[in-house]
Order: C-alpha cells, then structure tokens, then sequence
C-alpha cells in the first residue's frame, strides 16, 4: 500500500506542483480515558517510504522557492560577504601555552594552533580541521583537552551531527594519532594530573550522558574502567576540571537537581568522593580555584543563585559560607575567584553587568555600558590565579562584538579586536531600542527591536521578523547578527520577545514559563507581537515570526493560538509532537525534561500539556505561509515532528498560504557545521519571508499581493 502512495505522491507532485498530500496511516492512542490518533505516525520510522516522502517535500519547497533562486544567491553573497573571510582569536594562555584559532580565506572550518611562553614563539598547528572535515558533510569536533604535560590533546568529532561522537588523542610532540579510537563518547572530558589517564562520558541509547569511563593512555577500549553510572534517567551527568587540573568533578544533573563528586587528579585510582547528596530543589556546581577550599555555584536559599565556598576536607552542606550572597533582583551568570578580586556577571533588568570586588579592601565597582540593549560575557585571558586583569565581549543588534581587555585595579579598559563586518556596513545607519510591552496577566516583557534609520516608519508599513525562544531559562540575547542588515536594509524591523521561559529577569522568569506555566510562554509572544502592531513598528499582514527547537515548538503552538495575527511562520527544527515524544522514554532528552514540560504520564500534566502541544491542537483555520525545517540525523527534535505538524497543518488550512518543509538529509540539529554553508539556510529563510511580502528585488519595494 505504501509504494502505491508513494507512486501516487511523485506523479501530482511532478505533473501539478501541488502541495504533497501526506499519507494517513491511523495509530490510536488511549491516554487517562481519552483518545488521540495520529494519522502521520508512520513517519517516526525513516524507511523507505518516509525518505521517499521527505525528499518530495524538499522538491516541493524548491519548486515553490524557485522564484526566488537569483534573490537567494544574491543573499547568500551578501551575507557571506559581510563575514570576516580570514579571522583570528584573541590567545588565550594555558599551562604555558598560548592557544589560537583561525579561519583562513574561504575556509569552513578553523585551523587551531599554540605557541609556547609567548606569541613571538614558533606556531605549531595541533588540529587542522579543514583538513579532516574534506570528505565530510557535516563535521563538528568537541571539547578539545590538551594533557597537563602539554603531549596529548584528546578530542571527540561528530559527523552526523546526531551527538555520538569518536574520541581521538593525538600527540603534539609527533603529530600523529595514537592507535586507540574511542566510540561512542558523548563529550566531556578530562585528564589525570600525571597525563596518563583519560577520563571521558558515554551516553545511552537516548543519547543521555549516564556514564563515567577512564582510558588509560596506550590501551584497548575494551580495557577501560567504569568509574561512575548515574542510573537515574532523569538526570545526566557532565565532568569538569579545575583551572590547575587538580580537580576533576562529576557532576549529575537534572533540571532542579544536582549532585557533584570530585577525584583528586593526583590520585586518579581513588573512587570518586561525594560533595553533596542530591535534594530535591538544590543545585550546585563546584569550581577550585586553589588553598583548601572549593567553591560552589548554588540556588542554596537563593532561587537567583549565590557563591559559596566550603572546605574541600568536608565539602558538605552544613559547611558552606556565603562569598557572593543572594540578590533578589539580580541573577548571577558566573564569577572568577582571583588573588585579589571577585568578578561577577549578573542580571539585573533584563541587562548583564560585570562586579568587581576587590579582596583585599572589599571595594566594589561595576562596568557600565550606555546602549538600551546589549550583552557582554566575561573570560579569562590566562589561567594564572594571581592576573589583574579580565576580558569582557561586548556587542548589541547594531555594535560588532567587541573584545576588550579590563585592568581590575586601574579600571583602564582597552579594545583588542572588534568584528569586521564587510560590504560597507555603516552602524549609525541603524537603530536599536529596548521597549516594554505588557501580557495579558500585566506582566511587562522587554523587547529588542533593530531597524534601518532611513527605511523605518511607525505608521504599521514595515514587515517585522520576531525571535523568541523561552525554554530551559536560556536567554535570547541580543547578539550582534550581521546577517539581518539584509532583511533590515530592504526595510524589514527584526526584534527579540524575551518572553518568560528564558532567564532574561532571573530565574522566576524561568519558573514562570515551564510546566504547569508554559502557557505564559506562548502568551507572552502573543502579547508582544500585538503590542507591535498596536504601536504601528508592523501590521498583522506583514508580521512573520521565527523560533528554533523549542522556540520551533513556541512557534507551533502561536500559529494554532493566533493564526490571524501572522503573515509568516519560521519554525526550525521545531518539536511538535510533545505528547508521543514525552510519553517515549526511549526518545533523545524524554526522561531528562520532564521537569521542563511535565511528566504525561500524571493525568494533570498530560491535560495541560495536551491543551498546548502544537501537533494535537491543529484545528481547520486558515494559517500564515508556513516555512519548517528539519534534519534527519537529529537526536533533539526528531525530523517527523516537523513532518508530522507540516502534513496536518495542511489537512486542516482553509486558505491558500504555502506550507513548506525543508528536511536536511545529512544533517542533525544544528545543521549545516560549516561556517558559510549553513548560511545557505539563512538566505532561504529571508528569501521566504521577502517572496511572501512581494518584495521586488529590482525596484526595491513590496508589492502588495492581496494579503
């Protein structure tokens, strides 16, 4: 029956261009008394039939987009030509090393490279990924662990993108990889002080990281040492290593658990030892920074987190101090405990601040930063405990990022590299703003709008690209894009909805937007894009919104609420199926979100989350033009919930709006890997939405096309 319909697919699709008509398998589900099917179900299993249906939709969104061929090429170009062809890092110095990376011109990947003691030094190329990535599609290389003797670097490289990695150790004394080959790894990794052991993750088959293992250098994988297993499916675990290497931590987690052990790296035989036993609502992450203390990062009485430190001889609860107290409006990011200062980055009003306290006299200071919307990240610019100085990355929607470093003492700043955008680009073209707009239950959501000067009128005549995101307290900060000056120099406004979700004003932004609270999420972008078209920066006919993987859900769920209030839906890699997937535990990240969404299988979680789940609220409407993407190598969203939401959504649409689905077949979640490849997708994606607006190319304007 499946190969009749596929021979009845690939005839209308190539003789009338129609839209795929998606076979309906009915699968039945019978959940707390109530009954859902999925007419799509078939999809999950990518046999030959689903490939052969897949690969038809990509004929139909490049029939469809056709069109726009020369005006996609044009994108590409001019995106591309804005990016820094050949670019450097800052160095960063590591147990006597200096380490660097660099794009050469034209290339995807970057090169990396060390010199010893001093920049002045011989360079000497330790990874040349160019050149192990030329057979390759995709090629994505993990956590990079140079040994404490500086011989070996172990690294882990994906080329699926599906996050089952092989782990390789090379040595940097001959160049050439050692016999032992590693599979499967699942990232993390870290080195015993004398360099002879390696300790190093392993997931599930859910792609869970559950296990800890310890390879010794020169031996069969066969041989290696289960060190530890966390078996609660909950919770996944990571490893760490402290700034000198004496420490490596285990640490387990879950969304509102977690649970850490250290070895001293000195002693890599000993079994791990437990800092703190796991209780429900307590997370901490552990850092040492020298003496005999650590000190720990803890929601501990503090739901925006604190520091704390503790002796390393009994690290447990009952001995941690306050370093960095509690702050009720202001959530920290991360701190830096140096000879003689505390740096902390913070939240506070939706902006990030850097704090610097130093030590010795517990005077305080803050960096101060003037535009209405920015962000800035702090690093270190070297490993050494006694430095004075720090880094701090600082960019907007309108200012390249820029590196600076920070004198603690002297308060001096001074800029050491800012990115090159090319093409002519001209920052006082464009303005950013910050405004508020108010959800329904009153609460006010900051949003960061950009737009060209001279092409903006607050008279509703401008289409408007709206972001979100709004999962997993992940803030959607306003980096700087370079490429939006395309949709903003054809008279697009781009803007961010930090809606709650995210943990843009603290972790109660966070809490209020999961669970039994997810619904704020949804709203929240509702109400900001109305408020948007209430101000007149667009009009509803002109408003297209855009979100990935959770945001592609965020995106699912909108279009079902409000599909009058949108002209264009972006949804990438968009979790669609929330029901199926969360009632699977064999599905990628199932067990360990069930504190994120909720646990269907309690009947008040299953009633809430079905009320929103963007597959199983489909319903007859007539729905924006609708551009999803996938990837068929994907452990995060699998590829058929996009599928699955692209073939009902067309079953249901009493209007003539195009509903696309773009399914990367080499690809996992994040796409394309090389630099100037994956921003194929992006010119496609700009491409749709200009198509959609009736942009004319030639003369410069939007034709209204009756929308």
């Amino acid at each position: 029956m499946k190969s009749v319909c596929t021979s009845v697919l690939v005839f209308m699709f190539f003789m009338v261009h129609a839209q795929p008509i998606t076979s309906k398998f009915p699968k039945e589900f019978n959940e707390h008394g109530n009954k859902r099917v999925d007419n799509y179900y078939w999809l999950n299993t990518p046999d030959s039939f689903t490939i052969s249906h897949l690969q038809i939709e990509n004929a139909y969104l490049e029939a469809y987009m056709k069109p726009t061929g020369a005006l996609q090429d044009k994108l590409y170009k001019e995106i591309v030509g804005r990016m820094e062809q050949k670019m450097e890092s800052l160095p960063v110095k590591s147990n006597g090393y200096w380490y660097y990376s660099r794009f050469e011109n034209g290339a995807q990947y970057p090169k990396y490279f060390r010199r010893k003691n001093n920049m002045q030094a011989k360079e000497e190329l330790i990874l040349d990924v160019p050149d192990l990535a030329k057979d390759h599609n995709i090629f994505l290389v993990w956590n990079r662990r140079v040994s404490p003797d500086n011989r070996y670097m172990a690294y882990a490289v994906d080329t699926t993108g599906s996050r089952r990695g092989t782990l390789f150790i090379k040595d940097l004394h001959t160049g050439k990889l050692l016999k032992e080959v590693v599979y499967p790894m699942s990232g993390s990794l870290a080195w015993s002080s004398d360099s002879k052991i390696l300790f190093y993750t392993i997931a599930d088959k859910t792609v869970r990281s559950y296990k800890v293992m310890q390879h010794i250098i020169g031996t069969d994988q066969k041989t290696d040492k289960e060190i530890y297993t966390e078996n609660d499916v909950t919770f996944s675990i990571g490893l760490s290593a402290s700034q000198d290497n004496r420490y490596i931590f285990i640490i387990s987690n879950s969304t509102d658990v977690s649970e850490a052990r250290f070895i001293d790296a000195t002693q890599p035989g000993k079994a791990p030892v437990l800092i703190q036993e796991r209780q429900k609502g307590l997370k901490y992450f552990p850092s040492y920074y020298g003496g005999n203390v650590f000190y720990l990062y803890t929601n501990k009485d503090a739901i925006n987190f604190k520091v704390v430190n503790t002796p390393v001889a009994d690290p447990s609860l009952k001995n941690w101090k306050d370093i960095v107290p509690h702050k009720a409006d202001e959530f920290i990011d991360e701190y830096y405990v140096l000879k003689n200062h505390l740096v902390v980055q913070s939240k506070k009003g939706g902006l990030p601040k850097i704090t610097i306290t130093n030590r010795n006299n517990n005077q305080t200071h803050d960096l101060v930063f003037s535009e209405e919307a920015f962000i800035t990240e702090m690093s270190m610019a070297t490993d050494e405990w006694s430095s004075d100085s720090i880094r701090f990355y600082y960019a907007s929607l309108t200012t390249p990022g820029s590196e600076f470093s920070y004198n603690l003492n002297s308060k001096q700043k001074k800029l050491l590299k800012q990115q090159k955008v090319e093409g002519g680009f001209d920052a006082s073209a464009y303005q950013t703003k910050r405004i508020w707009s108010k959800a329904t239950d009153g609460t006010n959501i900051p949003v960061t709008l950009v737009y060209r000067k001279d092409n903006f009128k607050k008279d509703g005549s401008n289409p408007l690209m709206l972001f979100a995101y709004g999962s997993y307290g992940a803030s959607s900060n306003p980096y700087f894009n370079s490429a939006i000056f395309s949709l903003l120099d054809r008279g697009f406004v781009y803007g961010i909805a930090h809606i709650r979700g995210g943990q843009e004003l603290g972790r109660e932004w966070y809490e209020a937007g999961r669970q039994l609270k997810k619904k704020n999420t949804f709203t929240d972008f509702i109400d900001v894009a109305q408020h948007l078209v209430n101000e007149k920066y667009t009009a509803s006919d002109k408003l297209f919104a855009n979100g990935g993987s959770a945001g592609g859900m965020l995106m699912g769920a909108i279009t079902n609420m409000r599909p009058d209030l949108f002209r264009g839906i972006i949804a990438e890699v968009p979790w669609m199926d929330v029901i199926s997937d969360m009632f699977d535990p064999n599905i990628p990240l199932v067990t360990l979100e069930y504190d994120e969404w909720g646990n269907p299988n309690d009947k008040e979680f299953y009633q809430y989350m079905l009320s929103w789940s963007p597959l199983d609220n489909v319903k007859p409407a007539q729905y924006p033009s609708i551009l999803a993407t996938g990837g068929l190598h994907d452990t995060q969203v699998p590829y058929f919930s996009p599928a699955k939401w692209v073939a009902k959504v067309r079953e249901f649409n009493l209007g003539k709006n195009p509903v696309l689905l773009k399914t990367n077949m080499e690809a996992g979640h994040g796409g394309a890997s090389g630099r100037f490849e994956r921003q194929k997708l992006t010119a496609l994606k700009f491409a749709f939405a200009l198509h959609e607006m009736g942009w004319d190319e030639e003369k410069k304007q939007f034709r209204y096309k009756g929308f």
